[in-house]
């Protein structure tokens, strides 16, 4: 599938939120290694370098969106609670759009997944090294977890 078929894909979906959700909410996180080097994906979908993460599902929390996007984007396995850092307005994707923001230091990793139809690459990369394309919001995020600097409340 191509990335104008499959950006044609998540504008349709965007669509149908909007019109049957008040408001939407994802689940991203900021998995650190003690070396406080950070895991990153890219997605086949859009562009750039991410946090992993993506949307609560209905009937599900916050944590357990957590949990379960770890789990299918970089095969990482939290084991203990993830520390809520803050919740963020994402009204450039859409309107009402939120993100919780999770920062996870206890975690596993116990494969690798193989690059599939959603995620094209992961790797681990030190704050100061981040590659081409990573996205402003991770940026700010680190600079926010990392650097103390002041946060601000839009995605």
């Amino acid at each position: 599938m191509n990335i104008v078929v499959k950006k044609g894909i998540a504008k349709t979906l965007q669509f149908y939120w909007r019109r049957t959700r008040g408001l939407t909410m994802g689940a991203q996180g900021m998995i650190l290694r003690p070396d406080n080097h950070v895991l990153l994906i890219r997605h086949t979908y859009r562009p750039g370098w991410h946090f992993p993460g993506g949307g609560v599902e209905r009937n599900e929390t916050i944590e357990t969106a957590l949990t379960r996007e770890l789990h299918e984007e970089a095969g990482v396995e939290i084991t203990s609670s993830p520390e809520l850092f803050g919740l963020y307005a994402n009204f450039k994707a859409f309107p009402s759009d939120h993100i919780a923001f999770f920062v996870i230091r206890s975690w596993t990793q116990p494969a690798v997944p193989k690059p599939n139809q959603e995620i094209a690459e992961q790797r681990f990369v030190a704050p100061d090294d981040l590659p081409a394309g990573t996205v402003s919001p991770v940026r700010r995020r680190l600079d926010e977890v990392l650097r103390s600097v002041e946060r601000i409340e839009h995605w």
